[in-house]
């Protein structure tokens, strides 16, 4: 739905999330909404929708990047990298299932200690739609490699889990979305 990217400058960054629109058993999710409202409401009304038809959004984890927009989708339930379901101010744990059959919260922590990733399943593979489990910056080659250097957030990294993370999910999907970049695949087969 909307792109990511990631530029590194002199005192910062220049980053919005890949945002991903999810249609589940009727129901339509939003995952990482990102911090770059303008885009994010034009790719909506691409899809001839509203923030207020959007029914659940997925945050992998917390950094602003990725969630700065959650609160713009006023009749959506936020499930969270807490394990939390929030609906308004009422806050309830959540299943791993918690969006339907054929789809799995996953814990994948490394690049913060709370991230989880969604694993989703289509006609066309395994999907794991994985925020900054995997990510580049629009100046890097996007080549998959499970011991690449992450020092977004250096205070947050733990290199040994982020690395077993990316490993999992390589393993468990056919495809997998990343918080910045192009989708790609697994060489497990799927699309």
């Amino acid at each position: 739905m909307v792109k990511g990217y990631a530029k590194e400058l002199e005192n910062g960054w220049l980053a919005s999330s890949t945002t991903t629109l999810i249609r589940c058993g009727g129901k339509l999710i939003i995952s990482d909404p990102g911090c770059n409202r303008k885009r994010l409401l034009e790719s909506l009304k691409n899809e001839g929708l509203k923030t207020g038809d959007i029914d659940f959004i997925f945050l992998t984890h917390g950094h602003i990047d990725h969630a700065l927009l959650a609160g713009i989708f006023e009749n959506a339930k936020s499930v969270t990298f807490e394990h939390l379901m929030y609906e308004k101010d009422l806050q309830v744990d959540f299943k791993d299932d918690v969006f339907g059959p054929g789809t799995k919260v996953i814990e994948t922590p490394g690049h913060s200690p709370e991230h989880i990733s969604l694993l989703i399943d289509t006609a066309k593979g395994k999907c794991a739609i994985a925020g900054d489990v995997f990510w580049w910056t629009g100046e890097e080659k996007q080549t998959i490699d499970v011991n690449k250097k992450d020092d977004a957030h250096p205070a947050e990294l733990n290199v040994e889990k982020l690395t077993a993370s990316r490993k999992k999910l390589l393993e468990m999907a056919d495809y997998i979305i990343p918080g910045h970049g192009e989708v790609f695949r697994t060489g497990r087969g799927g699309i």
